[in-house]
């Protein structure tokens, strides 16, 4: 495991309060003052409030019914933690699960994650084989995303445990943008170092020759669609159109890079990752920066579809998650199943140590600022009815944190869910995907 590089704090006094944050970063060291970079990412002074950042973390074949769910509503430091949540005993205030949700679009349960947080049925659209909608993080992005150098960080998995043996299914993540189309994810806790960090091998010329190449290779594959149009069948048409909507995408990242190529990233506060990690130690390190990232404001929005397969070879579990799934089968089954839900907890429990531990421009913790949502589209084993859907930290304002929230209608939509989170994170959005409203149960009753 990498070692971890604590970040020096600057005294305030050091900080020309005139200076741009291009200036600061130019003049700052390896190490930087964390805890005043949000000041200079959004031009706000130190007395601004910290700005509002929503996660959203997925895994894979939900969890062991028996042992993971709790059997009734109520705050958690009066009904107990389940031995599955168990990990998150020291959270039990911070933290509530929300049931009776189901995402009314899910009809495959080997495609968990093809719509949990779009909420479309992508088999059910005539004419049209794969339809899937926007997610709500990027519509979130649309909002937090306008002043950050990445509207949202999409975070995913490596290929074993992204197929349907992993119960994610198909996709590249948990994100789709406003065409339906699939965000790639970054899969590789490296891969995310070098998107945060700056790398010391690329200078600013051959940034800006990177993003002129990328330009021109657009400029060669763009053709006259009008005049092809014409002659192609409905189907075909549909194709052509799909394509230039994501040519479209492209051209819309690479103004987004070219506006950001001028302020320097921050320099690594932590070792670069090793090669071939995986597993726990892949998702260890995918939250360490995602901390970081959401300190220096690189971005507000996160996704990470987590490994699954790897996490339980790291465990010495010698099964794929599609057949942990089917624990009823044998005790051994069922034993492997109870212990992977306790990691996965030990792993969230880290996570939120971590939101805690870590400081925001204004001196408070990151955590108190965030809206952090941890479930998957499946129950346990295929059960597509009263996924799980916990949510954490101190960014919206209104949710009643420390129970078990039992909704008294069964069903009810997992857009409510996703629209009563977007709604805290500040959004004046009536409606989303399935939705027919927020969820009263989950946001405290002001005076």
């Amino acid at each position: 495991m990498p070692k971890h590089i604590a970040p020096q704090v600057i005294a305030p006094q050091v900080i020309d309060p005139r200076g741009t944050r291009r200036s600061f970063l130019r003049a700052g060291t390896t190490l930087l003052a964390i805890p005043f970079l949000e000041t200079y990412a959004t031009s706000q002074d130190l007395s601004a409030s910290p700005p509002k950042r929503v996660l959203f973390l997925g895994g894979g074949f939900g969890f062991t019914k028996d042992t993971f769910y709790p059997s009734k509503g109520g705050r958690f430091s009066e009904i107990g933690m389940t031995e599955g949540l168990s990990p998150l005993e020291r959270h039990q205030d911070d933290i509530s699960m929300v049931t009776n949700l189901t995402n009314h679009g899910a009809t495959n349960p080997h495609g968990g994650s093809l719509s949990y947080l779009t909420g479309a049925n992508v088999a059910g659209t005539p004419g049209k084989r794969f339809h899937n909608s926007i997610s709500c993080d990027q519509v979130l992005a649309e909002h937090l995303g306008k002043k950050t150098r990445f509207a949202s960080l999409t975070l995913s998995a490596n290929e074993a445990d992204n197929n349907s043996n992993s119960g994610h299914g198909g996709g590249l993540s948990l994100a789709w943008d406003k065409t339906g189309n699939p965000i790639p994810g970054i899969a590789r806790p490296i891969d995310l170092y070098y998107t945060l960090f700056a790398n010391a091998k690329d200078s600013k010329e051959e940034l800006s020759n990177r993003l002129k190449k990328r330009q021109s290779i657009l400029d060669i594959v763009r053709v006259d669609a009008n005049g092809i149009k014409r002659t192609l069948s409905k189907g075909d048409n549909l194709k052509l159109d799909e394509y230039f909507t994501g040519v479209r995408q492209v051209e819309k990242g690479l103004e987004r890079q070219a506006i950001w190529a001028d302020v320097p990233k921050p320099q690594p506060t932590m070792d670069e990752p090793p090669e071939g990690v995986s597993g726990e130690q892949a998702i260890q390190l995918m939250y360490d920066m995602m901390i970081v990232a959401l300190q220096t404001d690189a971005t507000r929005v996160i996704t990470y579809r987590q490994p699954v397969c790897s996490v339980l070879t790291g465990m010495g579990i010698a099964l794929k998650a599609h057949s942990l799934s089917h624990y009823g089968f044998s005790e051994a089954r069922t034993q492997a199943s109870r212990q992977r839900d306790k990691k996965c907890m030990s792993l969230f429990a880290h996570f939120l140590d971590r939101l805690k531990e870590a400081t925001d421009s204004d001196g408070s913790r990151l955590f108190d600022n965030c809206i952090v949502s941890y479930g998957t589209n499946l129950r346990s084993g295929h059960e597509l009815k009263n996924v799980p859907a916990l949510i954490s930290g101190g960014g919206a304002k209104d949710i009643k944190h420390g129970s078990n929230i039992v909704l008294p209608e069964e069903d009810t939509p997992l857009a409510n869910f996703w629209l009563t989170l977007m709604q805290q994170a500040g959004m004046e959005i009536e409606s989303f995907s399935h939705s027919t409203g927020i969820i009263p149960d989950l946001v405290s009753t002001k005076s």
